[in-house]
């Protein structure tokens, strides 16, 4: 039971040990989650003819300035979006919200109108920079009356970055999208629970009929693996919102709204977990110390009464047997006992010290009980 106890106590220690650094490398590296990014088109039209009867032939030249552009029919197209907050959040537990354009690569908007009556470009691009200040949306001006259908394509950022997985991976692995990180890890799993490793040499991957035409050979080295893997992953698809403006109408009140997901750095969780590492301050550290001791003195006194049963048994089982051990351990206290003088040891067998055998007889663990118990209890007192 007392081996059972210490087996207990060192798997304790390495799992703690275990946890901690874990804790400390997803700190380093980042916890990612899944969040919902709202995404928001709305209009305004200006200089709309239906918007002024100053002009009753309707022809548009009433109160039209063409060197500033005022009363030149037009349109703006806002592209916005926010991060939904999470539900029974405490107030205190809130982060700021990061804006709109941080979670945006790259955006490209295209305009269905004919380029000879409006040349002022039908294909809108943003790309972020790195010295780009961040945006909570952006707003397209151009000018026209008729009708134009647009076309939103936005390359959202996540963190971690994420990958389309080609259809020969993903059918086996069950992914569409995910990280190169999760991907690996997925296709790890396939190797474990399907037993593909080596029973030999671990390094080894062998392929079963699924993946045989993914690693291209009969068995491949585990490191070869996220090589092998990079080439089934290509950049996401990009999200692709339709929109109509109509300028001959009132534009609509409310924005069309979108619902996507994305994966940022759980902020939340990282400061919890950051907060279990700075937990573990001098003050806890003290304490451990304290029950680490007092561990070693009942595994002290746990041993004292082992040995105190053994005597005991050993004393039951042979009287006679045991008396003259006994004798002889006590002679052989007491020849170390004169040995320490200025002889320097003549009267100690010095040739049964030089064999080791002579330090694994029962006296040696005997004497070595009682001195720990002696300095255990002086310490105790």
């Amino acid at each position: 039971m007392y081996q059972d106890l210490l087996d207990m106590e060192r798997k304790l220690d390495w799992t703690l040990t275990r946890k901690k650094v874990e804790v400390q490398d997803a700190l380093g590296r980042g916890v990612a989650t899944t969040r919902t990014l709202r995404l928001f088109l709305s209009h305004t039209v200006s200089g709309q003819p239906w918007q002024s009867d100053s002009n009753p032939l309707g022809d548009g030249t009433e109160g039209v300035n063409f060197e500033t552009g005022a009363g030149i029919p037009a349109w703006q197209l806002k592209i916005e979006g926010r991060l939904l907050e999470l539900p029974n959040v405490r107030a205190k537990d809130k982060v700021p919200l990061k804006k709109f354009s941080t979670f945006i690569k790259s955006m490209v908007v295209e305009l269905d109108r004919d380029p000879s009556l409006y040349p002022d470009g039908n294909i809108i691009e943003w790309h972020r920079a790195p010295g780009n200040a961040p945006q909570d949306g952006f707003t397209i001006r151009r000018t026209g009356d008729t009708p134009t259908k647009v076309r939103v394509l936005m390359y959202l950022e996540h963190q971690p970055e994420q990958y389309k997985v080609k259809a020969e991976l993903a059918n086996v692995l069950g992914l569409k999208e995910e990280s190169r990180t999760g991907v690996i890890q997925a296709l790890w799993n396939y190797i474990k629970i399907n037993g593909l490793q080596d029973k030999v040499d671990r390094k080894v991957v062998k392929a079963d009929a699924y993946l045989r035409p993914i690693l291209n050979a009969d068995q491949v080295l585990f490191q070869q693996l996220p090589e092998l893997v990079n080439h089934y992953l290509t950049p996401p698809d990009p999200i692709v919102l339709h929109y109509t403006i109509n300028p001959g109408a009132t534009p609509p009140e409310r924005p069309s709204a979108w619902d996507v997901e994305v994966k940022v750095d759980d902020v939340q969780m990282k400061g919890r977990m950051s907060g279990v590492v700075v937990s573990m301050n001098a003050e806890s550290t003290r304490e451990l110390g304290k029950l680490d001791e007092e561990i070693a003195q009942l595994a002290a006194s746990l041993q004292n009464s082992h040995l105190k049963r053994t005597f005991l048994l050993s004393f039951a089982s042979s009287p006679s047997e045991f008396i003259q051990n006994w004798l002889s351990s006590q002679s052989r206290d007491l020849e170390s006992v004169l040995g320490s003088g200025p002889s320097e040891g003549a009267t100690v067998r010095q040739e049964e010290l030089k064999r080791s055998e002579f330090w694994r007889l029962g006296w040696v663990e005997e004497a070595v009980a009682v001195q720990e118990g002696m300095r255990l209890a002086a310490r105790v007192g």
